[in-house]
C-alpha cells in the first residue's frame, strides 16, 4: 500500500496533525519543526509526542517525516547564520529522539559565493558536531533544483556531503521530483535512467523518501517552482511512473504543493488511485 502523506501545520500539536492526516486519507505526513521562515521553536510535550505514537498504532499511519526550518543554511558565508544552523541542528535531534525512528530533512543550503567544495565542507562540518553514534534518527539531504549557489543540485554534490560526514550511516536522501526535474534529471521520459545515475552515485540504499510535487519550469530550469499534481510540466502519466516504480513504491511519498487541506485530500485519493 502507498504511504501518502502531506504538509501539516505543527502549530496544534502532534496529534492533532495525525489526526488531521487520517481525515483526509493520508498514511504519513510531513511537519516543519519550527517556524519555517524563522528561528522560534516550542518545546515539544512528550505526553502529545506519545499520544500521536499511540494514534499510529490505532488508525495505521506510518511515522512522519520532520522538515528542517527554510533559514537553516549550515554552508552559510555569515557566521552567525551557520552558528544558527548548528544550534537548530543540535536541538531539533535532540527532540527527535522522542520519536523512534524519525527521519530529518533539510535543504543543504547556499554557498553565497564561497564555492560549491566549500559548501560541502560547512555542510558536513555542521554534521559532524551534531549526529552522535546512538541517535535514532536518520537525516536527509533533499535534492535541490539549483537555483543562485545551492549545494545538492546534482547527485555528486549529495555523494560529496555525505562522504565527509563521519557517521555516514545515520545520512539518507530524499528525491523532490519538482528539484530533480529543475535540476535537470528527465524523470518524464527517462525514470529508469535517473534512477539508475543516483544509485550509481550516491545509492539506493540511501533514498529514504520522495516529495511529490509538480513544476512550473521545464526540464532544467534550475528555478523551483512547485505545482499542484498534473498541472505542471511533469504530468499526471510521470507520477502514475513514480509512485508505482518497483524502486520507489515502498517509500514515503509527501506532497508539498500548492494546496490548503482539501487540495491535498484530492491529491492523495489521485494518487492512491495510481497504484497497480
Amino acid at each position: 500500500m502507498l504511504r501518502i502523506g502531506c504538509h501539516l501545520s505543527s502549530s496544534k500539536g502532534f496529534l492533532a496533525m495525525a489526526k488531521t492526516a487520517e481525515s483526509i486519507g493520508a498514511s504519513t505526513f510531513q511537519f516543519f519543526t519550527r517556524n519555517p521562515r524563522g528561528g522560534a521553536a516550542k518545546e515539544w510535550q512528550k505526553a502529545d509526542v506519545q499520544a500521536m505514537l499511540d494514534f499510529f498504532c490505532q488508525a495505521g499511519i506510518a511515522m512522519p517525516l520532520a522538515h528542517a526550518p527554510y533559514t537553516l543554511n549550515a554552508c552559510a558565508k555569515e557566521p552567525r547564520t551557520r552558528e544558527f544552523a548548528l544550534e537548530t541542528f543540535a536541538d531539533d535531534l535532540k527532540k527527535l529522539e522522542m520519536i523512534p525512528g524519525a527521519m530529518y530533512n533539510f535543504h543543504p543550503g547556499s554557498h553565497v559565493g564561497q564555492g560549491a567544495e566549500e559548501g560541502i565542507r560547512l555542510i558536513a562540518d555542521v554534521l559532524n558536531q551534531t549526529l552522535w553514534p546512538e541517535m535514532g534518527t536518520t537525516v536527509l539531504l533533499e535534492t535541490m533544483a539549483g537555483k543562485g549557489s545551492e549545494v545538492g543540485r546534482s547527485f555528486e554534490e549529495l555523494r560529496a556531503v555525505i562522504d565527509r560526514v563521519e557517521l555516514s550511516e545515520k545520512m539518507g536522501v530524499c528525491l523532490d521530483t519538482c528539484h530533480v526535474w529543475d535540476g535537470g534529471y528527465d524523470i518524464v521520459e527517462n525514470l529508469d535512467r535517473v534512477l539508475q545515475e543516483f544509485d550509481s552515485i550516491v545509492g539506493l540504499e540511501r533514498l529514504k523518501a520522495v516529495h511529490l510535487n509538480d513544476s512550473m519550469n521545464p526540464c532544467g530550469a534550475h528555478k523551483d517552482r512547485h505545482e499542484k499534481i498534473g498541472q505542471g510540466h511533469i504530468g499526471l502519466e510521470a507520477f502514475r511512473r513514480i509512485v508505482n516504480h518497483p524502486k520507489l513504491k515502498c517509500l514515503p511519498f509527501y506532497l508539498e504543493t500548492p494546496n490548503e487541506l482539501e487540495g491535498y485530500e484530492a491529491e492523495i485519493r489521485l494518487l492512491k488511485g495510481f497504484e497497480i
